[in-house]
């Protein structure tokens, strides 16, 4: 059977209630802030205006995201491949959801908010320490902030040492995107990726 109201999906899970319900702020106090200022990791999700999704991972040193009020972060848009399909879809709509990891914390921290592309030299200032500066950074209003609980990373594991792949078991990257694209190129192997990569960061 397919849900197809918000009248079925409640009825199926009812509503939140107390903490899980009250827990959403509309702005940043100190946990939010420490836990922002100790992310090296972040997902980026956005949409066009066409309904166009978009899920990106951003990174950086602890604290790559700055805080500049309890209502505004400011994001680098690190080099990255050119397609800008985040920050085009903000420019296009100005809604982020932003998603917070800090490795071995089981905890994330959800934001939601109104976001622009800036290029303001105030802002831009704030990433002189970054190896490569950002041409451009993501400005983001604070709308929803709120911390989601662990069991998503229980169930997974995510941080735990137990379950981690011997690398050499996966397809590289290189060897993905032959097969991907029917390619009849020699695939970059892994190591040669991963150095490439660091020389660009």
């Amino acid at each position: 059977m397919k849900i197809n109201n918000l009248s079925q999906l409640l009825d199926l899970y009812g509503f939140p209630n107390g903490r899980a319900k009250d827990k959403v702020l509309s702005s940043l106090e100190k946990h939010a802030i420490n836990f922002i200022e100790m992310a090296p990791f972040l997902v980026l999700s956005t949409s066009s205006s066409e309904g166009k999704l978009d899920a990106s991972p951003r990174g950086g040193v602890p604290g790559f995201v700055q805080v500049t009020s309890a209502t505004e972060i400011v994001i680098p848009d690190a080099k990255g491949n050119n397609i800008v399909d985040s920050i085009s879809n903000i420019v296009e709509t100005g809604n982020v959801g932003l998603l917070f990891l800090i490795p071995g914390i089981d905890e994330t921290l959800r934001l939601n908010g109104s976001a622009y592309v800036s290029i303001d030299k105030s802002y831009l200032d704030l990433f002189t320490f970054e190896k490569t500066p950002p041409k451009a950074c993501i400005v983001v209003t604070v709308k929803e902030v709120f911390l989601h609980c662990a069991k998503a990373f229980m169930r997974s594991k995510l941080w735990d040492e137990s379950v981690k792949i011997n690398q050499d078991t996966f397809p590289s990257m290189g060897q993905m995107l032959k097969d991907q694209l029917g390619s009849n190129k020699v695939p970059e192997p892994r190591k040669e990726m991963i150095e490439r990569y660091k020389r660009d960061l």
